[in-house]
């Protein structure tokens, strides 16, 4: 299933799904934002990407040959979601997504079990928090495919920022999918998916193991701000990425404060003070 991964080339991946690849590659993003079509006589575009990329806008709307007649997001973030009303001035689509933010403005909003039906497929939307507190997969019934936005991503793991992100229900919402019999997952970014219950296994696993890597350091320093922990913990990611790298340890300590393991004063406060508990 891998196929190349070149701006503005429309890649078959089923007979049901096409991938279009927007012009915003970064450390974020990876090769950039994929944007996938779906169905054949009628088509749901699912995350349209940034808004700033005309030519993408143009080729997804190109391809759909006039029959887009949905527009789904994943989530609201600058590289999903703003080129919702740019597609929909090209195509009269409707633009469905979990909640009006950032700019986003869906003409109806869907949730957890909402399905877009159209001929030939069925998506089913399913509430995945964690990333995003309006974080939306879509599952495509019939080929059993996951479209998984931010939720799983080829190539890296996902960046959990609070404060709208939650290490908590990012780690249920994973678990949530071991429920499902899924044959591929097509991510927000990077290739195609194959083996998505061994991909979930080792997100588990990773986030397990940096918790408990990010808990012991703060145990045998006893108190200590995010960057000092970034430093113990994140020794095999390049220094580089270590800004990006204290999200997610804030997101643990965050989680670990829940559950009565760690302490700070302003949990709130990326440059706040932690302490391990007893």
């Amino acid at each position: 299933m891998t196929a190349p991964m070149r701006p503005g080339e429309v890649i078959a991946l089923t007979p049901l799904v096409r991938r279009v690849l927007a012009p915003n590659p970064s450390v974020m993003t990876g090769p950039g934002t994929n944007t996938y079509l779906v169905g054949t006589d009628e088509v749901a575009v699912i995350d349209p990407g940034p808004d700033d990329h005309e030519e993408h806008l143009d080729r997804v709307a190109e391809a759909g040959a006039g029959r887009i007649r949905w527009i789904l997001v994943t989530h609201t973030h600058s590289d999903h979601s703003p080129g919702a009303a740019g597609l929909k001035e090209r195509t009269g689509a409707q633009v469905l997504g979990f909640d009006e933010r950032d700019g986003f403005v869906p003409d109806a909003t869907i949730g957890d079990g909402s399905v877009v039906e159209g001929t030939g497929f069925r998506l089913r939307a399913l509430h995945t928090p964690g990333h995003a507190s309006n974080h939306l997969c879509y599952h495509l019934e019939g080929e059993r495919l996951l479209f998984s936005g931010d939720h799983i991503m080829s190539g890296s793991t996902v960046v959990i920022a609070p404060p709208d992100g939650d290490m908590a229900a990012y780690l249920q919402a994973l678990r949530r999918l071991k429920e499902y019999d899924l044959a591929g997952v097509a991510p927000g970014h990077g290739d195609w998916i194959a083996e998505p219950a061994a991909k979930v296994d080792e997100y588990l696993t990773h986030r397990a193991a940096r918790e408990g890597a990010i808990l012991d350091a703060l145990r045998h320093k006893r108190t200590a701000h995010i960057e000092e922990l970034v430093e113990a913990v994140y020794t095999d990611v390049p220094p580089m990425l270590h800004p990006i790298a204290r999200w997610s340890v804030w997101a643990h300590l965050r989680k670990l404060r829940t559950e009565d393991q760690a302490a700070t004063s302003d949990p709130d406060d990326i440059g706040a003070e932690w302490q391990a508990l007893p």
